[in-house]
């Protein structure tokens, strides 16, 4: 087996005394690990930084062999790693992209949204403006996984408009009006995943407590502790960046 694609890097695993897994997302195949001899040396250290875009061409004996992988830089996201907030949101998102999807099942959905949010991390100056792809990349990843959010109608009601919170339970929007007796036990939900748009940090932060919730109750179930330091570490910087 023989297969050459473009790909986003999203996590390493040292391997050996010189090698790494390193776990990649491409249009065609989805999530894919391969090994690479000398990974975390001095040439490759910088091609296999999480965000960066790669040529890789993989072999393999056979479909349940793990491929081993050559690896070329397209384009280095690593000067983004320098900045503490884009550092946090691109080892993030990278690091529940390769802990949640299932192994060479293709996600062309999901690799355009990742694609355009670390483009928005490149080039946008500040995280207000691309913090509300970050939180619709976490919806889409939900919707993907088969755990969506209904946000489009009220729950209760079957209104369209007005809609201000999220049952923590269904996933389904309510109201301002039909939630009033419910008000504390709702998660609120920012009027630009309704509206469309941008939005400035206190929505975005809503919108990923919103996301947060699913999140822990569907997808990081079990996974392990530097996943959720990941996230904290997001944050905590988005918190103090408000």
């Amino acid at each position: 087996m023989r297969i050459q694609l473009d790909a986003l890097i999203l996590a390493t695993r040292p391997h050996g005394e010189h090698g790494a897994i390193v776990r990649m997302m491409s249009e065609e195949k989805g999530l894919v690990a391969a090994y690479v001899r000398g990974a975390r040396g001095r040439r490759l250290g910088p091609v296999l930084l999480a965000g960066n875009v790669v040529k890789a061409e993989l072999t393999a004996r056979n479909d349940t062999q793990l491929a081993q992988g050559s690896i070329e830089l397209s384009h280095s996201r690593g000067p983004l790693l320098t900045e503490p907030l884009p550092a946090a949101a691109i080892a993030w998102v990278s690091a529940l992209t390769a802990s949640a999807l299932p192994e060479e099942q293709p996600f062309p959905r999901l690799h355009a949204a990742l694609s355009a949010l670390f483009d928005a991390i490149e080039n946008a100056p500040a995280a207000s403006k691309w913090g509300t792809a970050l939180v619709r990349y976490e919806l889409l990843l939900l919707k993907e996984l088969g755990f969506g959010l209904d946000l489009d109608a009220c729950a209760v009601t079957g209104e369209v408009g007005n809609l201000a919170v999220v049952s923590p339970k269904t996933g389904r929007a309510v109201s301002a009006a039909a939630a009033e007796p419910y008000k504390g036990q709702l998660l609120p939900l920012p009027p630009f995943l309704v509206e469309g748009g941008s939005a400035p940090l206190p929505q975005i932060l809503d919108g990923l407590a919103l996301t947060g919730h699913f999140l822990d109750q569907h997808i990081l179930v079990d996974r392990n502790a530097r996943l959720a330091d990941a996230r904290e570490r997001l944050l905590n910087r988005l918190h103090a960046a408000a």
